[in-house]
């Protein structure tokens, strides 16, 4: 794992809506290595008293722009302090790290499936399918319209609006957007056109109901899952993942792990 240290201009820190900020920098060297599903080691300038870095996965990387979009949600003292910083600040950033998305070989068509936040890692796997003329499709879930901050974007790059829920009803689906997932998987192999991967980011418990429709309908699926991290890269073992190999470090051996070997 080659490994970039860039100290990164910020360029745009803006609010997209629900608490759900996006930031732009500056970092050429790990925009132009990122690879879906890969996140980046952020240390916050300003924040001193709290020396452990935060994890973001890589929403958006721009090689030839030499830009790395990052989506964060404000939960906490580090992510509302993030939204103090402005353009022409800077953010120093270790990147970019771990297992990104990996489609089975010969994968003809995909789907996506973000429950909120979770849209930022799985975009530039969107990306990359529908780059590579494999048919893709998305479902993205989030607590109401306003927290959907990524739907136009991946309308964009899919060529279609993606399936969508909230769980207020006020875009889309009512509920969860795990009966969108079912319905999906079912009316794929009823067209005789199954889906051959399936790739989920969200809360825990999403990522265990659809690893587990997944599984039943015998796709190949991914999840990518988020844990604390200290050191970031595999040294001090604070973000394991339980799996059937035994304990993985979801910072190296992550974050995208085979659903099917991890431990729920």
């Amino acid at each position: 794992m080659t490994l970039c240290n860039e100290n990164a201009p910020i360029l745009v820190n803006e609010e997209m809506g629900c608490n759900i900020w996006l930031m732009t920098v500056r970092a050429p060297e790990i925009a132009t290595t990122a690879r879906p599903g890969q996140f980046v080691h952020v240390k916050v300038p300003g924040m001193e008293a709290h020396i452990l870095r935060r994890p973001f996965g890589v929403y958006a990387a721009d090689a030839e722009a030499g830009t790395v979009d990052m989506m964060y949600q404000v939960l906490g003292f580090g992510t509302e302090h993030m939204t103090e910083l402005a353009a022409g600040d800077a953010v120093e950033m270790i990147g970019p790290i771990g297992r990104g998305w990996q489609p089975p070989e010969g994968c003809k068509r995909a789907l996506i499936v973000a429950g909120g936040v979770g849209s930022a890692p799985l975009y530039p796997l969107a990306e990359e399918l529908t780059a590579a003329g494999i048919a893709t499709d998305a479902i993205l879930g989030a607590s109401t319209i306003d927290a959907l901050v990524a739907r136009e974007r991946y309308g964009a790059v899919l060529g279609c609006e993606p399936a969508c829920s909230t769980d207020d009803g006020t875009y889309g689906r009512a509920g969860f957007c795990t009966p969108l997932v079912e319905e999906a998987l079912a009316a794929a192999a009823a067209e005789g056109a199954p889906y051959d991967y399936v790739a989920c980011c969200g809360p825990e418990p999403l990522m265990k109901i659809v690893a587990g429709m997944a599984d039943a309908a015998g796709v190949f699926c991914e999840v990518s899952m988020e844990r604390r991290m200290a050191c970031g890269v595999g040294a001090c073992l604070s973000c394991v993942v339980d799996t059937t190999a035994g304990k993985r470090r979801a910072c190296v051996d992550g974050p995208v792990f085979c659903a099917s070997e991890v431990v729920w």
